[in-house]
């Protein structure tokens, strides 16, 4: 019996197997940030013990930073305390930091890739959910609890249940419009936020093979909201050639011999899976999130499922009543306050690049304030260099510095209480971008188009 991609990498970095089939798994790679590492580093200070092997582990400060004047001091009492804690506990136990200011900082999930700290077959933690965006090289990642980012930087393993295997398989031709962010919240409105419970999940398919890189990451990022431990994609020359030549890819000869290793990297034909769905690329529309978790998503033609088709839910009539929305609703023509472009899942210069070439001459509407966040200081160089900036700030958009920004309501990009945005991150929870606030998800596109026109629009017919 052949092996799945998943349990190639896994098996290899089992160190050796614990009682009740639990599994010392070795880590190659450990990214912290300044929210879930300071009990961690605090743990190990009182134990009087060091970091195993401070060379593997990589930190920065993205979720609490403020997006503009990042030279200045933060202004927000936690979140400078955080981050001036996580280069306090760097400098005490030898780790690397990007720090504000530093060329290489940026959201932890976008930093790795554009590297070349992430590589094909490696494991990679963090103490971060969203850590499955690195799953798109051919990696097992996942997010880690507190507790656990201790564990990897006393020993340099974890220890852990082996998970299930699913496959996700998406044959056929994208729709024009129709981006990555698209096919993942299909899916995860397909299956549910609990569809992926228990199971570690491959994505193939011509369709996921055609993707770039950075499409990829969107969809391994957003795995866990369908309740997967995480998400990965076999590598191939469209990711050899992304790894080629970054910064801390190995080199010359060495990089010779990784490929030949990175090319064994894929689940064998007669690999069995402990589920599998597959479905087809026309199905797929441009997407919205309608509720409050990002499985409650409808195609931009349809409309939200009425009482009787959701079983005469609660929970769904009050996230309703959250979002202000009604049971059979249409979101065509719902007028929006904020656009959100950025997070770990969409914040990269391919999303930017969509981003300008869509708004390029047009200028956004009067209702709505937009926010385009960079995830590094790469990409916002980058965006520079190609004059992207220039092409938002003549449509009216405003580009920010790089940080978690308006993802989550843990700095000082929130939206207002009762205000819609339609944003390219990955959750629309209760409160998630500020108390109140009522998120709407969608890609880069739909919600380029969105700002232009001040509310929802199929961006389809805007690119006949």
């Amino acid at each position: 019996m052949g092996k799945t991609l998943f349990d190639k990498i896994w098996d290899a970095h089992v160190v050796t197997q614990a009682e009740g089939g639990i599994d010392v798994l070795y880590i190659d790679r450990h990214f912290i940030h300044e929210v879930t590492s300071p009990q961690a580093f605090a743990g190990l200070e009182k134990r009087g013990i060091p970091v195993f092997r401070p060379h593997q582990t990589i930190a920065t400060a993205d979720h609490n930073v403020p997006t503009i004047n990042q030279h200045l001091p933060i202004q927000e009492k936690l979140s400078r305390f955080q981050v001036e804690k996580l280069t306090e506990n760097c400098e005490k136990f030898g780790v690397e930091l990007y720090g504000l200011g530093h060329p290489h900082q940026g959201i932890v999930h976008v930093i790795g890739p554009q590297l070349g700290i992430t590589q094909p077959g490696m494991t990679i933690v963090c103490g971060d959910s969203h850590t499955s965006t690195h799953g798109a090289f051919g990696c097992i990642a996942f997010g880690i609890g507190t507790s656990q980012v201790e564990q990897v930087m006393a020993t340099q393993c974890l220890l852990l249940t082996k998970p299930k295997r699913m496959r996700i398989t998406v044959d056929g031709e994208l729709q024009p419009g129709v981006l990555s962010k698209d096919i993942i919240l299909y899916i995860i409105s397909q299956l549910g936020t609990g569809g992926g419970t228990g199971y570690f999940v491959e994505y193939a398919g011509s369709t996921i093979r055609s993707l770039s890189m950075e499409a990829r990451m969107t969809i391994c990022n957003m795995s866990i909201e369908m309740g997967a431990r995480g998400g990965m994609i076999a590598p191939d020359d469209t990711t050899f050639n992304y790894v080629l030549d970054k910064q801390f890819t190995p080199q010359n000869k060495e990089f010779e011999t990784a490929l030949e290793k990175w090319r064994a990297l894929y689940s064998d034909e007669d690999a069995s899976f402990d589920l599998e769905y597959h479905f087809k690329a026309e199905d797929i529309m441009p997407m919205l999130t309608y509720g409050t978790n990002p499985g409650m998503g409808i195609g931009v033609m349809e409309k939200i499922p009425t009482i009787e088709q959701m079983d005469h839910s609660k929970s769904f009539q009050k996230s309703l009543d959250y979002m202000g929305l009604s049971p059979g609703q249409s979101l065509l023509e719902k007028p929006i306050d904020y656009v959100f472009i950025g997070s770990c899942t969409n914040s990269r210069i391919e999303d930017l690049r969509i981003v300008a070439d869509f708004v390029k001459g047009k200028n956004k509407a009067k209702n709505v304030e937009v926010m385009i966040v960079p995830g590094s200081k790469q990409v916002e160089a980058q965006a520079k260099e190609e004059g992207l900036d220039k092409i938002f700030e003549k449509a009216g958009f405003q580009l920010r510095q790089p940080g978690c920004s308006a993802c989550l309501g843990m700095n000082e990009d929130k939206v207002p209480k009762g205000k819609y945005c339609v944003s390219t991150s990955n959750r629309n929870f209760e409160g998630r971008q500020g108390p109140g606030a009522r998120t709407i998800l969608a890609s880069p596109l739909m919600a380029a188009a969105t700002a232009i026109h001040g509310k929802i629009v199929d961006v389809r017919e805007e690119l006949v």
